[in-house]
């Protein structure tokens, strides 16, 4: 007759507590990356549906950076005013921010063609899944990886800003494959992160909902930048 261990039992459903909270806030965090996404991807098409306002916007040089200011200084707010916003603030901040990437995507359609940005997305979505789905099942702990990945981001984002004056073809490709493993590698090390933070504070408190919401920026980030990466690599551009 098989020994009952009571302990094995009580470890179990402990076990299954937890991953039912873990699962709970990254749908959480998957659900409100979904919603900038389709935010973005909205604006975008309807820019791209009304040229002209997309022209009086876009054509507009104090309009074009006043956008980009706005995007960084929502990405400033995440970063250092994250802990002192209110959850709903957080959302906002959020979805003006993926609204503004939708502007800025508009122009995208009078670069590449259609097909070119279909597949760059379809491939961009499958290798952010797969590579999602292995931060999350992954025992290893990635929390090395991802100080080397942000030093290797600051040295792309380097090498960046010295090709805008080179513009040297050759660095060109290889910054956007380097952009493509430091991006896939900061999905799966994202992913891991978030998935720790399921205890943050209690379901539907404000720091809990805060924190899903920067979770979901984080890695709406990695999946536009990868994105973008893939794109150029794809490089079929509008005769």
């Amino acid at each position: 007759m098989s020994s009952f261990d009571p302990a094995t039992i009580y470890q179990s459903a402990e076990f299954q507590q937890e991953l039912t909270a873990q699962r709970t806030f990254m749908a959480r965090v998957f659900g409100w990356m979904t919603i900038g996404m389709l935010v973005t991807a909205v604006t975008a098409f309807a820019l791209d549906a009304t040229p002209t306002i997309r022209q009086a916007i876009m054509g507009n040089t104090g309009i074009f950076w006043t956008l980009i200011i706005v995007q960084f200084g929502v990405a400033l707010a995440f970063g250092f005013l994250l802990n002192k916003l209110p959850a709903a603030v957080a959302a906002v901040l959020f979805l003006v921010y993926s609204l503004i990437t939708g502007v800025v995507f508009s122009s995208l359609f009078l670069i590449y063609n259609i097909g070119t940005l279909y597949a760059a997305f379809f491939i961009t979505a499958g290798m952010f899944g797969g590579t999602a789905i292995f931060g999350w099942v992954t025992k290893k702990d990635l929390s090395r990886m991802g100080s080397l990945l942000f030093m290797a981001l600051l040295g792309l984002i380097l090498a960046t800003v010295v090709n805008i004056f080179l513009h040297s073809s050759g660095l060109s490709m290889l910054i956007n494959y380097a952009g493509v493993l430091i991006f896939t590698g900061l999905t799966a090390y994202d992913v891991q992160k978030m998935k720790r933070l399921y205890a943050v504070g209690p379901a539907g408190s404000r720091i809990y909902n805060r924190t899903a919401i920067w979770g979901a920026f984080e890695l709406y980030l990695d999946f536009i930048n990868l994105f973008l990466f893939i794109l150029r690599i794809l490089g079929s551009r509008r005769d």
